[in-house]
């Protein structure tokens, strides 16, 4: 990237950016050569000519015929726990109980402590698709407690010393969660609320910790080119803790903050109003109906297709979860709800067509919207209901999701094309960590729908895959429109953020086998410059 000095305009401007191929994804998708800057925003979108002649800046970059797009936005992830899952042991593409041992092996003997923590087992990966227990964690680890939760977060694999100080028996209940038994003793295997039995005994991180935690996330989402995420479910203290770094400038990625239902976070953010900054958002609440697929927690109207007799589970009560819904449109706070199985999706669509009555823009959301019931996919449409979806769920899960749930559900399943027509639009996420944190996967995931090997050969289910063009919108604009934050970005208009991704690969005619491998060269916040790639940098 080239930088030169020789505009002649008499309007003043921070930054010019010329010479490039720039998808501005305004409503045209009309494309552009250049843009200016100043105080952070854009001023100007042309030709390198008309920017030039017009405008004049200490700093002018020859883009060289660069990608330019508006930075990539996350519309469902877990940004705070991505970065404290970041000092766990990463389990993510073991293939065997014996691979996590070693892991864990690893991991504790560089990083004593009085816990082992960890993420990312996944048991459909595995030669023999079933749950582990416990007896391999006591038998290295004794002494040690562990929790290791599942790639989706909504199973837990601990040991004995763990299931003890969780006072966890044979005896033990919890709504919404499932304590596994074999022979009627818990097997270590906690299914959705029940983890919390567990995860509750683990020590709180210290505040120097997390800010360390999300200063890491920050960086590694600049370097795959994201510049705002919605971060799905988060405390009044880490919001507040969000809202200081970014006022004195330790952290930048702009956050959409989304509000577990305490109530602590009912009386200091929902009852006093939304929040907007240039940098924080809260304007939602996150709510969960269910579990999901991969552990069979999602609630399904009919069983499981390869567990007959099991539905599934409700994690909150529909009547508290209509009650929150309540509160939230009270005070004119938009809701975000997990929903994976057919009968969780279409309990909740319905308690929100009971609150929404009718056309609205209130861009309540159904997040995942996995698997829906033919006879409900016009409740999004008849009620402006948001389906906000992460698409490389869709090709993680196709191996074995038609063994959960048979041929004849897996046509309302991962169906982004009939989901994007109720409404128009629909915005793209990853939800990582459950998924990897670069956008691009989920860019490839919802317009090839193949895994990076290129498996299956025709695209699983091709009929629902969207275009790339759509494909950029979910994760620009229509993921800048879910959180209600259109105004201040998601394109590359006069008057917007100066959030900006630069790639040297064309994301609109690469090959497709080509697309989840295309590097970032550079990421703009606000018109600065936080991720530049190695490459891309000038020699000395």
């Amino acid at each position: 990237m080239t930088i030169m000095s020789c505009t002649t305009g008499d309007r003043k401007a921070d930054l010019i950016l010329t010479g490039g191929v720039v998808y501005t994804v305004d409503a045209e998708f009309s494309v552009a050569e250049a843009i200016a800057i100043k105080d952070r925003r854009i001023i100007a979108v042309g030709t390198t000519e008309e920017i030039t002649k017009r405008y004049r800046s200490p700093v002018v970059k020859d883009l060289n015929g660069a990608y330019v797009y508006p930075g990539w936005i996350d519309a469902h992830c877990h940004f705070f726990g991505y970065g404290m899952n970041l000092s766990a042991v990463d389990l993510s593409g073991t293939s065997s109980v014996e691979e996590i041992i070693g892991r864990l092996k690893e991991h504790h003997a560089a990083n004593p402590g009085t816990w082992i923590i960890g993420r990312g087992w996944d048991q459909n990966d595995w030669e023999v698709q079933e749950f582990p227990d416990r007896t391999r964690l006591d038998t290295h680890f004794p002494h040690t407690p562990i929790l290791l939760r599942r790639i989706d977060g909504h199973a837990g694999w601990v040991n004995t010393m763990a299931l003890d100080l969780g006072g966890v028996t044979a005896k033990t209940t919890v709504d919404g969660g499932t304590v596994m038994l074999t022979d009627g003793i818990p097997n270590g295997i906690l299914i959705d609320n029940a983890i919390g039995l567990v995860g509750s005994k683990v020590p709180s991180p210290l505040e120097s910790e997390i800010i360390i935690a999300l200063q890491q996330a920050e960086k590694n989402c600049f370097q795959v080119g994201l510049t705002s995420v919605q971060d799905a479910g988060l405390s009044r203290y880490v919001v507040q803790l969000i809202d200081s770094l970014q006022k004195d400038g330790s952290l930048q990625i702009r956050i959409n903050a989304w509000l577990s239902p305490s109530q602590e976070n009912f009386t200091h953010y929902v009852e006093q109003g939304t929040l907007q900054t240039d940098y924080l958002s809260v304007n939602t609440v996150k709510l969960f109906t269910d579990g999901a697929l991969g552990s069979r927690g999602a609630r399904m109207i009919e069983p499981y297709s390869d567990d007959p007799g099991n539905l599934g589970l409700f994690v909150t009560p529909l009547d508290l979860l209509e009650e929150h819904c309540r509160k939230a449109y009270d005070h004119n706070y938009a809701v975000a709800t997990h929903c994976i199985g057919d009968a969780a999706n279409r309990e909740t669509l319905r308690i929100y067509a009971s609150i929404l009555g009718g056309k609205n823009d209130r861009r309540w959301r159904i997040e995942h919207a996995q698997i829906i019931h033919p006879d409900d996919f016009h409740f999004f449409g008849d009620y402006n209901i948001v389906p906000s979806v992460q698409s490389t769920h869709a090709t993680s899960d196709m191996y074995w999701a038609e063994q959960r749930v048979g041929p004849e559900r897996m046509k309302g399943a991962y169906a982004y094309r009939e989901l994007l027509e109720q409404n128009g639009w629909i915005p793209n996420g990853s939800d990582f960590p459950v998924e990897n944190i670069n956008p691009l996967f989920g860019f490839y995931a919802s317009t090839v729908r193949k895994d990076q090997k290129g498996f299956p050969s025709e695209g699983f289910r091709m009929e629902n895959a969207i275009s790339r063009e759509e494909a950029l919108r979910a994760m620009t604009i229509w993921a800048a429109k879910s959180g209600f934050e259109e105004h201040l970005k998601g394109s590359i208009e006069v008057g917007k953020l100066a959030d900006l991704v630069v790639t040297g690969t064309d994301l609109m005619s690469a090959r497709d086998q080509e697309l989840f491998g295309i590097k970032v060269l550079a990421t703009y916040s606000g018109g600065e410059l936080v991720y530049e790639s190695p490459a891309n940098r000038p020699s000395e």
